[in-house]
């Protein structure tokens, strides 16, 4: 981040209390990590519910840093010569509103992008584009929580033209937290489905909360929509700013083809891209297509963004191994992304058609259920061999265990899968590893 401010503004904007000598000296940015603050250093001890970086203060006045920042409740300021201190009431708080005043000072063009799934990748193939149309600045990883986001912000810098900004929520009220502080110009709703709801009470609090995101689009800005997912559908009448859709479905703004490569229409005008995308990528692209397009940036652009577009890792990953074609998934998982990675493995025309399968986390006093309905997907989809694990997939093995034309094994632990696992692999087999994050499947991968 490149910030050019004075410690009585940086106050001022953080609803802080100064005590300095030097209330005029500037803070140009800030560390969070004690192990990296040196000499000169701006030291922000942001406090969690269970992390308080106050702790680490002496340990980076030591090390050379001259201005803290930390909250003020419960702390003592030390008599140190020449070191700055902002108090402020709430460092999260301060924080975010930091970002947003940095954010409103700005020139760029902001999309924000939120939803079930596809998130990432639709955020991948905006930025492509937006990269080919002018300097682009984006959240990185998991950086689209209430923490992430404010500091994502902080790196947008006079050269940047486009900002493309990735929300996600695993409460009500997170998107309206981390909305207000984007402000975007054009605001992105993939889809809406069962994910989180062990913080949710059903998937209409899910709708809710994606929706928030519409409260903070910038006068004149665009909404962006699936026209396909029967929830965002109905923002056609609940909606009334401007909106454009997008989906297979012939109303759509951005009506998708059903051709092989990606081809859509949008206001009487077709298009046709020369690249292969699996359905839900095709979604995922018009999304970007259509909040591209939104943004002002030009249709040569746009096509030239998509043709650049790398796929995530982990994300639907194809990668040839000892003459196995795997299809690695293994970044996080819900029923949707399940049933369409399931889907996906189905259409495969190689054989035999294996899927490792683990827990799909956060789904609360669903999660019985939706796994249940995880083994009608392995059957509907001629799968000939599923491997299982974790104390969630249990329930779909109880299923599976009966189903005579299906090989189904379940194991606690993904690791004691191995060596049948490396047994089923053949050269020439197709395998599927699907399963929420925190089951860390990719590890298993790594030992086939």
């Amino acid at each position: 981040m490149k910030l050019n401010l004075t410690l009585r503004k940086a106050t001022e904007i953080m609803k802080g209390k100064l005590i300095s000598s030097q209330p005029e000296s500037t803070l140009t940015s800030f560390v969070t990590d004690s192990r990296v603050a040196g000499p000169g250093d701006a030291f922000w001890a942001l406090q969690g519910a269970k992390h308080d970086a106050r702790q680490f203060i002496p340990q980076v006045i030591k090390q050379g840093a001259t201005v803290i920042i930390a909250q003020e409740e419960g702390f003592t300021v030390p008599d140190v010569p020449n070191v700055s201190f902002i108090l402020v009431k709430d460092s999260l708080r301060a924080l975010q509103e930091f970002a947003k005043y940095h954010r409103q000072h700005s020139t760029l063009k902001i999309a924000a992008i939120t939803g079930s799934n596809g998130k990432s990748t639709t955020k991948q193939m905006l930025r492509a584009i937006c990269s080919v149309a002018g300097e682009t600045v984006a959240n990185m990883g998991n950086f689209n929580n209430q923490f992430g986001v404010p500091f994502s912000l902080l790196e947008i810098q006079p050269k940047h033209k486009y900002g493309v900004f990735e929300l996600g929520a695993s409460h009500p009220g997170d998107i309206d937290e981390t909305a207000r502080l984007v402000l975007p110009d054009v605001a992105i709703i993939t889809n809406v489905s069962a994910a989180h709801l062990e913080f949710f009470k059903d998937v209409e609090t899910v709708y809710q909360t994606k929706t928030e995101i519409t409260r903070h689009i910038t006068k004149g800005g665009t909404l962006v929509y699936n026209a396909d997912n029967e929830y965002l559908a109905r923002l056609k009448t609940e909606f009334t700013g401007k909106a454009v859709s997008f989906g297979f479905q012939p109303e759509a703004d951005v009506h998708i083809l059903e051709t092989e490569d990606f081809s859509f229409t949008y206001k009487s005008d077709a298009y046709r891209f020369p690249i292969r995308l699996e359905r839900h990528d095709k979604l995922n692209a018009a999304a970007a297509v259509a909040a591209a397009l939104s943004l002002g940036i030009p249709a040569d652009a746009v096509k030239q963004g998509l043709l650049n577009f790398i796929p995530m890792p982990m994300r639907l990953e194809r990668i040839e191994k000892k003459g196995v074609h795997f299809i690695l998934d293994c970044y996080n998982a819900n029923p949707a992304s399940m049933q369409n990675a399931l889907d996906i493995l189905g259409r495969e025309k190689a054989t035999p058609r294996i899927a490792v399968l683990g827990d799909m986390k956060e789904l609360g006093d669903s999660s019985k259920q939706y796994h249940r309905l995880i083994a009608r997907e392995i059957k509907e989809n001629n799968i000939d061999t599923v491997f299982l694990a974790g104390p969630e997939m249990k329930y779909a093995y109880e299923i599976l265990k009966t189903v005579p034309t299906i090989r189904a094994i379940y194991k606690k632990n993904g690791s004691e899968l191995l060596p049948l696992l490396k047994e089923a692999l053949q050269p020439g087999a197709v395998c599927l590893f699907k399963a929420s994050r925190s089951m860390n499947f990719e590890n298993i991968f790594k030992e086939i």
